[in-house]
């Protein structure tokens, strides 16, 4: 897992719970990195794992509701990093639906070893879509608070809906529709 991955969550952590909370899941995980990243490292996806379950122990929130506040997050940081890559599309529906065959694509031109999930297209309408997302990390609420942010960001009111497909959550599919 790219080491931005890790800075952008630790600096999350920091700026939600302050830095004794950094402090506090760094020294409770088994971190081989002991918990020092770089934006251009590549770490594992365990040491992320191991500071997301210590942070929900100490914080009483799910994981999935951290993830999905990392996602949101981290859509600000694509945001300022990679204005380039939003202006390139004029509505959200067509950006979300490009992240396999575009946004990935240009992910791995900047982090070639970048493990990213995958999202097929199921079904695409001009107000719906339903795709599928495959990942073996299970962090479809990420993807979903990127997604909604996304939404934001163009102004459209949407409805996203997401369904695990199997019961680690590897794959999941997500029902999008907009509102004009």
């Amino acid at each position: 897992m790219k080491g931005i991955v890790f800075t952008e969550f630790l600096e999350l952590v920091e700026n939600k719970f302050g830095l004794e909370m950094v402090d506090t899941i760094i020294i409770n995980s088994d971190l081989k990195s002991n918990g020092v990243y770089t934006s251009v490292g590549t770490y594992s996806f365990s040491e992320m794992l191991q500071l997301l379950t210590h942070l929900s122990e100490h914080t009483g929130i799910s994981k999935d509701d951290l993830l999905l506040t990392y996602g949101e997050h981290f859509f600000g940081v694509l945001e300022v990093s990679y204005p380039e890559l939003l202006s390139t599309y004029n509505d959200p529906m067509e950006m979300i639906s490009s992240i396999e065959n575009h946004i990935h694509v240009e992910v791995k031109k900047i982090y070639p070893d970048a493990e990213l999930p995958t999202f097929e297209i199921v079904k695409k309408t001009a107000n719906s879509l339903i795709m599928i997302y495959k990942s073996s990390r299970a962090m479809h609420h990420f993807g979903l608070g990127l997604m909604k942010k996304t939404f934001e960001y163009f102004n459209v009111i949407s409805e996203i809906k997401l369904k695990k497909l199997n019961a680690q959550g590897t794959r999941v599919e997500f029902n999008i529709s907009t509102h004009q």
